[in-house]
């Protein structure tokens, strides 16, 4: 059977789905149409509903929770891993409703943490995570919300930081940011959803058991990016919450949306979200 499959061209992705889409595990008789974009794109073919498998923010997949269900394994959470609000001047915590911010994406959990912190900041910019820097660099916006490997790299460029969304989170809730997961239609069968939360799985823990096997086809999508800072970002964002989200991955989404729906950031999301192995 064929199924769509879309994640990023992100280290961390690219690393987790080598061994599921490059046969290096058995895949129980499942191929995959694959389509690899950005994040915010990702977040968009969910919510048109294209894709049976997919990479997405959990602020997006609060909109298409309906639809959709969430593997256990796969997901991107942690600590020390949150987006950075940063800009070229200081900018005070209180002043941040004021000026003009750019974000990665209006479904991605970057912006839903941005809104948590910040609920009074209106003056939103859309931009490609990766444009987001230069966007501040050239004055289009006083500020930026990065993430992924810009992390790294925001200080080489001048750029200073304004707050550390996932120290707010984590300072808050004593949990583990929660930033994407992977969506599975909830309309499949139960059958082949658990199948493909187990393949999933195993292909994370390939990839940890043999990280070299999977160097050429990281680096394949990563092209652009420094060797150093591409393990760096494989580092970050895939743990042992990739492999399971476990009790302490599971509290955290709840909390992200409890908090968020408080807000009226998001509708209620429904209550039978996850696909358990």
């Amino acid at each position: 059977m064929k199924l769509k499959l879309s994640f990023s061209t992100c280290p961390n992705d690219t690393f987790m789905f080598d061994a599921l889409v490059n046969g290096k595990i058995n895949t129980l008789g499942y191929s995959f149409d694959i389509h690899l974009a950005d994040i915010d794109a990702l977040n968009r073919l969910a919510i048109e509903g294209i894709t049976d498998i997919t990479k997405i923010s959990f602020n997006a997949f609060a909109q298409v929770s309906e639809n959709y269900q969430l593997l256990s394994a796969g997901s991107a959470l942690g600590r020390g891993v949150g987006p950075i609000l940063v800009s070229r001047r200081n900018i005070y915590p209180d002043e941040v409703k004021y000026v003009r911010i750019a974000i990665p994406g209006i479904e991605t959990t970057a912006n839903m943490l941005f809104s948590i912190a910040f609920p009074d900041a209106k003056s939103k910019n859309v931009y490609l995570f990766s444009e987001i820097e230069e966007a501040i660099l050239s004055n289009e916006v006083d500020a930026g919300l990065i993430i992924h490997e810009n992390r790294f790299t925001f200080e080489q460029k001048g750029l200073r930081k304004i707050m550390d969304l996932g120290e707010y989170w984590e300072t808050k809730t004593n949990l583990p940011i929660p930033l994407g997961g992977i969506a599975i239609k909830r309309s499949l069968p139960d059958k082949l959803k658990t199948q493909i939360n187990l393949l999933m799985r195993q292909s994370v823990e390939y990839a940890f058991a043999h990280p070299k096997d999977s160097y050429s086809y990281v680096r394949k999508y990563a092209q652009t990016m420094n060797v150093e800072v591409m393990y760096k970002h494989i580092q970050l964002y895939v743990n042992k919450y990739s492999i399971d989200l476990g009790d302490d991955g599971r509290n955290a989404i709840n909390e992200l949306y409890a908090k968020s729906h408080e807000l009226n950031l998001i509708p209620k999301v429904n209550d039978d979200i996850f696909i358990t192995p």
